[in-house]
């Protein structure tokens, strides 16, 4: 086999999630994190978390988001989001990249979060570059605060720069910047729906929402654990898998 073909071999399937040898060298160095890579521990992040229902939070895949926000038709885009069912769920988080060229797959240079509260109707944006991805973060949201169904005046939906976000020490970690505040964001509702028992849309939401659990549990430090931590995952789930 010859060393591209090695590289690009399968070595896990995860959901609708594809990993590739490739992807293991990714996290196995100070490298930019793929859409299979984030789009693999979304996955992972959904299905591991029996603390909450599933239909409450969506991650959604990199690719997904990608291409909602350059959807050119309206009526194929409110078609394709349909089975998302997003005025359904109380959390929504979408990976956001500065890839503007559609031509271009896996394009990009820079990955931010943005979080929805369906309670709240607002749009957080979480960038580790301290909003060097506000202009596709915004452009993400004018597409979606359409599609959430809370209101016929998409303005109703606010959209919010934290400007507290953790921020990276490098070029390369805002992956997994995405992956940790992500994660966050899931125990924070997990920790909220056991406290109070509500069901996600209530008006008694913390006016700060999940900003302390984030600022607590994502660090640099932590972000950088992750590389080890999913790379150490996938190893673990292929070595179940061939058992």
């Amino acid at each position: 086999m010859s060393r591209s073909a090695a590289a690009d071999e399968i070595i896990l399937s995860y959901d609708d999630a594809v990993l590739r040898q490739s992807d293991l060298r990714i996290l196995s160095g100070p490298r930019f994190l793929n859409d299979r890579i984030i789009e693999f521990y979304f996955s992972y992040l959904s299905s591991s978390s029996s603390s909450f229902p599933s239909e409450d939070v969506l991650l959604v895949p990199p690719s997904i988001a990608f291409w909602i926000s350059n959807c050119p038709d309206a009526d194929s885009l409110r078609e394709f989001a349909q089975p998302l069912k997003l005025p359904e769920r109380k959390i929504v988080l979408f990976p956001v990249n500065d890839n503007d060229d559609v031509e271009v797959a896996e394009g990009g240079s820079h990955w931010s979060l943005l979080a929805y509260h369906s309670g709240r109707n607002v749009f957080v944006h979480h960038d580790s570059l301290g909003g060097m991805n506000k202009r596709p973060a915004r452009r993400l949201y004018w597409v979606l605060a359409k599609l959430m169904g809370k209101d016929a005046d998409a303005a109703a939906v606010e959209y919010k720069e934290h400007a507290d976000s953790p921020l990276q020490q490098n070029g390369y970690d805002c992956g997994l910047f995405v992956i940790a505040t992500a994660r966050a964001i899931c125990s924070w509702y997990d920790e909220y729906l056991k406290r109070t028992g509500l069901n996600g849309d209530a008006a008694a939401v913390d006016e700060e929402l999940w900003f302390s659990a984030v600022k607590e549990q994502v660090t640099k430090e932590s972000a950088g654990k992750l590389r080890g931590e999913i790379r150490d995952l996938i190893t673990s789930l292929m070595e179940k898998r061939k058992s």
